[in-house]
């Protein structure tokens, strides 16, 4: 059994932050049809598309994990024809999702004012750079301008090299997560109002949101933090410290963690009585991580991941790919996954991170462009293959 197997969605999203959303939505169960336009499909088709490192049977990297499980319908809205064939979908779909820029689906003649009109129980949702409301709303927006906006980018690094972007996109990705959340929270919602509704979401609010405790450090100190690099605003010692082979992160937040590394570490100077409580510890920092990192360059990664994890004290190796998607845990939560290919073999990619008991995961290929059409307009619209020979001599199907 899968969680959301009773739900159909309408996944008109491409790129990265809208069909990321409507990922997880698959993974969770959902029958996804993705609507792509006639001609080249949506925009990731293409991308590495001909790279021969980073693709399979002619798909790249971007649309082979993106659109696992989903069904490829080939559509054209801009005619009448194909938009009436559109609203026979949302007659009998819970959501439809966009990443469209503001506007755009109105113009198009999908938003929520005109598919509810349709189907009262629709659920849309349009996850946009800046909203769909205020004064950036028509603002073009990809995942750095996110970024940069939302004040992240002034924290990541140093004081003197801070204004990096996180290295995952964390303004698609997040616009993506929180777009998901919103349709999950209004299909709840649905059960008690039967009633649709529609979720905006904006990759900057994801951003601010994310900013979470530190934005409140600024409104209460009215002070603009900087870049710290790995190092923590309170606690002592956080940061990575190298050693002979692989760098460690050390990541002490209680007073009890910091106890167990001076005597793992059996330095008098580590020991000293104003360090065993937090702010003895913050007026010497720098001090303090010198001294660890003075004991760390001695031994190989090795030495002291054994030491560190028998005296239970948080800390972790600084993976590369390699091994991140090659540890242990990662492994036994089923986060690495192999993916069948229509065409054959398969590909790996991150597994689904939402683990329900009562839930199962398969995987299934991503969609040729407009494999799935006749299938949709046959078992979901009744279409006869009459009909649906007509749609594509028409050019309104593909």
């Amino acid at each position: 059994m899968k969680a959301l197997e009773d739900v159909v969605m309408l996944d008109l999203t491409h790129m990265l932050s809208g069909p990321y959303g409507a990922m997880i939505l698959t993974d969770l169960g959902a029958k996804s049809i993705k609507i792509e336009p006639p001609g080249k499909g949506e925009g990731t088709r293409a991308l590495q598309a001909r790279d021969p490192k980073n693709s399979l049977h002619g798909m790249g990297s971007y649309y082979l994990t993106l659109n696992r499980g989903k069904k490829s319908v080939c559509i054209d809205l801009k005619k009448e024809e194909g938009l009436k064939l559109f609203y026979d979908m949302v007659k009998k779909a819970d959501i439809v999702f966009n990443n469209f820029s503001a506007g755009v689906p109105e113009k198009l003649k999908i938003d929520f004012k005109t598919l509810s009109k349709i189907n009262p129980k629709i659920i849309t949702c349009s996850v946009t750079g800046f909203g769909e409301t205020g004064p950036y709303n028509k603002r073009p927006s990809f995942d750095m301008v996110a970024q940069a906006t939302g004040g992240g980018m002034s924290i990541t690094g140093t004081r003197e090299t801070s204004q990096f972007r996180a290295g995952i996109p964390i303004g698609d990705l997040g616009g993506g997560i929180f777009g998901a959340i919103g349709i999950l929270a209004a299909l709840h919602q649905r059960n008690l109002t039967n009633r649709g509704q529609h979720v905006d979401v904006a990759m900057l609010d994801g951003q601010i949101s994310m900013l979470n405790y530190m934005a409140t450090m600024y409104f209460l100190s009215g002070e603009n933090p900087y870049g710290i690099g790995n190092s923590h605003f309170v606690h002592v010692p956080y940061n990575v410290f190298e050693t002979q082979t692989l760098s460690v992160v050390l990541a002490i937040i209680t007073d009890n963690f910091y106890e167990s590394l001076a005597d793992l570490l059996d330095d008098d100077f580590l020991k000293q009585e104003k360090y065993k409580t937090q702010p003895g510890r913050f007026v010497d920092k720098r001090k303090i991580e010198e001294c660890v990192q003075n004991h760390f360059k001695n031994k190989p990664a090795e030495f002291w991941l054994e030491k560190l994890e028998s005296a239970r004290i948080p800390h972790a190796p600084v993976n590369d790919f390699e091994h991140a998607l090659k540890d242990p845990q990662v492994l036994a939560r089923g986060m690495v996954v192999d993916i069948p290919h229509t065409d054959g073999g398969s590909f790996k990619a991150p597994g689904n991170p939402v683990k329900l008991d009562d839930h199962t995961d398969t995987w299934e290929s991503p969609p040729k462009l407009g494999e799935h059409t006749d299938e949709i307009l046959k078992d979901f619209l009744n279409k006869n293959d009459e009909e649906i020979s007509i749609l594509r001599q028409n050019g309104i199907i593909e």
